[in-house]
């Protein structure tokens, strides 16, 4: 299910609530409401009524379907059905993962639960799955996407077990649930159980970045025993690192220490068994299913189409990296010999982010507060004003939020408008009732400027709303960004591209005590700083894509150790070592939410890179680019086969047939990695 909300939502300082509001027109008065605008959610026990609601409407569609003939009314019941269902699921997921209120986030985990078990009930509800498959084999759908709605409600309803004797059906039943509540403890073992390291003293860190970390202090330790007996109490201030993978990041950039790493990744060690259970029963879940592992029952409905496939295009893809990735692990290693004076030094895995940033650095002098200074968040939200207006004639306007409408006061919301087509919005329902799409843009930390990795992160997400505020079909099922996995990254890696082009970013990235817009030698040297190691962050997305299927692919007699076997992968598929003991795929969440998946990433970079080189890049922002955009991609959605829709925007070229599957042409992210 895609997270929905009511346009572009941010949250940000509260002392840049005037600055960005300044950057839209703003409408009229404030109505009172509920959560998300729905009137029922104006308190946290509202998810109650909000799950009893959707019951009560979609058991009434589902009578209302068991009394139809075959025809298209068919498909659109059903789709109201998912609509339903969705706003639910959508609102509680959201709630729970980003509501500061303890009773909200409760209610939302509880209503999560309750309509997730509903929905297992609509997914094996046999009047449902007779009234699509008459509807299917009678021909009664007349247009295309109303074909392709039956033939994909039908294939999710056997994705679900429907078919299989009733004996079968109720085991496949009780191990999604398991599935769902294993998935659930994982995820919030990561978020609960993060471990710390504590670093003394509080200058190894440097001191711009010491306020992302909690000051501690200590007595200070002497040196011999003679200044201990002085019985001396000065005190040394230390940094608390709590190590989630984001601040884990942050901190190695800054200090190579073996400490940090090694609790960083080995956190939350009960994870390790959720996995190896999660493991079995998608396992058994895919076997009953009649597939040999639970990769091919996830991948079977998406271009890839198998396991094989897959694995056959990142084999070859992790081959044709390897040298130049290989290469770069010496540089790197030679500099850390330079910089430590040890002939001998070898790289460690703690190493890799202190010693990248120190190079890029040196080579290119770039200073993370000068580049901030041209990014205030008032001025990022002009960007992205810029690329509606640009590419396709649109404007944000601030809606003011409905008291209740939201969880924090400093969140905006934004329409998208055109002045011919007035608010775009999305078809839902069956095309009957019109619906303001919701996009939620989400920041770690509450910041008056943002670094240009958060900057590219925006635009990522950026793609992601206009995929959904633009798309026009007639069924809600197939809206925005509900696609075949292996496209649904496509639009946000492709503006991902627009973050790192001097003729965008000098729209908007304007210094705001000067006004001076960004200059022209500090993008360049942006991007020739994000040039330095391509190979290697390919590499890394290589492996963990391989690691992904392997998890989650053919099972040996024996429990897998995944420990060892996810080592195995490191050393086999890239240039870095395996530090005994540690354990960092316990909090990698892609294995719950892409389970047999991530590879979607690799290919919708590779998609994403031949329609930026191909369409994109010769004018970026020009309108014919933005209709070719919105007309040829944007605005389908699901509502067609994925490679025809891709080989009719860019060409045959963009794809490739292998075994059975499809396979995403490499030559244009060859071409950027410099392979």
């Amino acid at each position: 299910m895609n997270q929905l909300s009511a346009s572009a939502m941010l949250s940000r300082a509260a002392s840049l609530r005037r600055a960005a509001a300044a950057a839209f027109s703003t409408a009229a008065a404030r109505p009172e409401t509920g959560l998300y605008g729905f009137d029922v959610l104006r308190t946290a026990k509202g998810f109650r009524r909000f799950v009893d609601d959707a019951i009560e409407r979609s058991d009434e569609l589902v009578a209302y379907i068991g009394q139809l003939p075959p025809s298209a009314e068919i498909v659109r019941a059903m789709d109201e059905i998912s609509n339903t269902v969705c706003s639910v699921i959508d609102s509680a997921e959201l709630c729970r993962n980003t509501h500061p209120d303890k009773e909200f986030m409760d209610e939302a985990d509880k209503a999560s639960m309750r309509i997730y078990e509903h929905l297992q009930y609509l997914n094996t509800n046999t009047t449902l799955y007779n009234a699509i498959l008459k509807a299917e084999s009678e021909g009664v759908m007349l247009t295309e996407e109303a074909r392709r709605a039956a033939t994909t409600l039908r294939v999710d309803f056997e994705k679900g077990g429907i078919h299989l004797p009733k004996d079968k059906l109720e085991h496949v039943n009780h191990l999604n649930l398991e599935i769902a509540q294993l998935g659930r403890k994982f995820s919030e073992n990561v978020m609960n159980k993060p471990g710390f390291v504590d670093i003394y003293p509080a200058s190894r860190i440097p001191r711009n970045m010491q306020r992302h970390f909690k000051s501690i202090h200590r007595i200070k330790p002497w040196g011999d025993e003679e200044q201990r007996n002085q019985m001396d109490t000065t005190k040394q201030k230390g940094l608390r690192i709590v190590t989630d993978s984001g601040t884990l990041s942050t901190a190695l950039r800054w200090v190579s220490d073996e400490e940090v790493y090694l609790v960083g990744n080995s956190e939350p060690r009960e994870n390790i068994t959720v996995l190896g259970k999660l493991i079995n029963a998608r396992d058994e879940l895919a076997k009953t299913m009649g597939c040999k592992s639970y990769g091919d029952f996830a991948i079977r409905p998406n271009m890839a189409a198998s396991v094989d496939v897959v694995m056959s295009f990142l084999k070859d893809l992790s081959g044709a990296v390897r040298h130049k990735a290989g290469e770069e692990f010496k540089r790197i290693q030679d500099f850390k010999r330079t910089v430590c004076n040890e002939k001998s030094a070898k790289l460690e895995p703690w190493d890799e982010d202190y010693f990248i940033g120190m190079m890029k650095s040196a080579v290119h002098n770039l200073d993370v507060s000068v580049v901030a200074a041209y990014f205030p968040l008032s001025q990022c939200l002009k960007g992205l004003n810029v690329l509606v207006e640009s590419l396709f004639g649109a404007t944000f306007h601030q809606i003011p939020m409905g008291d209740g409408e939201s969880w924090h006061p400093d969140v905006m919301k934004l329409s998208l408008h055109h002045p011919d087509e007035g608010v775009l919005t999305l078809l839902s329902e069956g095309g009957d009732d019109c619906k303001t799409q919701i996009t939620s843009f989400h920041s770690s930390k509450i910041m008056a400027r943002l670094n240009h990795w958060d900057v590219e992160t925006l635009f990522h997400e950026f793609g992601h709303a206009l995929h959904s505020l633009l798309s026009r079909t007639e069924y809600q099922h197939f809206s925005g960004t509900r696609v075949a996995l292996d496209v649904a990254e496509t639009p946000s890696n492709l503006f991902e591209f627009y973050a790192w082009d001097y003729r965008v970013l000098r729209k908007f990235a304007v210094d705001e005590t000067t006004g001076d817009p960004i200059p022209e030698k500090l993008v360049k040297a942006l991007n020739a700083s994000r040039n330095m190691f391509p190979a290697t962050e390919l590499q890394r997305q290589i492996f963990y894509s391989i690691m992904d299927l392997t998890l989650f692919g053919e099972q040996g007699s024996k429990p897998m150790d995944t420990i060892s076997t996810v080592a195995d992968l490191r050393r086999k598929h890239t240039s870095w070592k395996c530090v005994e003991g540690t354990h960092w795929h316990t909090r990698f969440t892609h294995l719950i939410n892409y389970g047999a998946g991530y590879y979607s990433y690799l290919y919708a970079r590779c998609f994403a890179t031949t329609i930026w080189q191909e369409v994109c890049q010769g004018d970026p922002l020009s309108r014919s680019t933005g209709s070719a955009l919105r007309d040829k991609f944007l605005k389908h959605g699901g509502a067609k086969d994925p490679s025809a829709l891709l080989k009719d925007f860019v060409g045959d070229s963009i794809i490739i047939n292998s075994g059975g599957g499809i396979i995403p042409d490499i030559s244009s992210l060859c071409k950027e990695v410099g392979l």
